[in-house]
């Protein structure tokens, strides 16, 4: 296991340890010794299963009251997977990282509590799981347009298809104007 470090330094890019032979591959997906003696030291409580087709766009979600961190990998086909920093006091407010994961790469994304999060499909179908810190809660569902000029997101696709409630979320600033999010914050690595 080998972690890259992405234009934010508390978010990782994870490469596992694959095993090919002639019938396919194996790897370790999750090991939490393995994760802790690289410095994320999370419990994951809940793991998510989002299946997708091609030009697919989630996000940008976060919750306030219950943040969430995350583990994301691809586990069939391929995304665009992205992080924008909502830490008021972190010195990348307001700046994003994305990264491209597919099966094919046999990369994870770790993006702490403190992160409004997104993806996109870029295969034909994606098949994309991710361990969380916190449970989801419905009443604490928030977000962030997708396509917001301030946070200036270089998304790889130029028509997606986004939930019709993905569509009616608020802008950077008018969502950090409504909420008052000084209280999230992620472990800083």
């Amino acid at each position: 296991m080998k972690i890259i470090e992405s234009d934010i330094s508390d978010v990782k890019i994870i490469e596992l340890d694959v095993y090919p032979d002639d019938r396919g591959y194996f790897c370790e997906t999750y090991q939490e010794y393995r994760y802790t003696s690289n410095g994320i030291h999370e419990t994951f409580v809940q793991d998510n299963l989002s299946c997708s087709k091609k030009n697919v766009l989630r996000g940008l979600h976060f919750q306030k009251q219950n943040p969430q961190g995350k583990l994301i990998i691809a586990v069939s086909g391929e995304i665009f997977d992205v992080a924008v920093d909502i830490r008021l006091e972190s010195p990348t407010y307001g700046k994003w990282t994305g990264v491209f994961l597919s099966d094919k790469k046999h990369r994870q994304l770790y993006v702490p509590a403190g992160f409004a999060h997104g993806f996109c499909v870029i295969s034909d179908q994606a098949l994309v799981n991710y361990k969380c810190t916190d449970y989801f809660n419905p009443q604490d569902n928030n977000g962030l347009i997708w396509n917001d000029p301030d946070i200036d997101i270089d998304w790889p696709v130029s028509n997606p298809i986004v939930s019709p409630r993905d569509k009616c979320l608020p802008q950077f600033k008018e969502c950090m104007a409504e909420f008052d999010i000084s209280g999230i914050s992620g472990p800083t690595l």
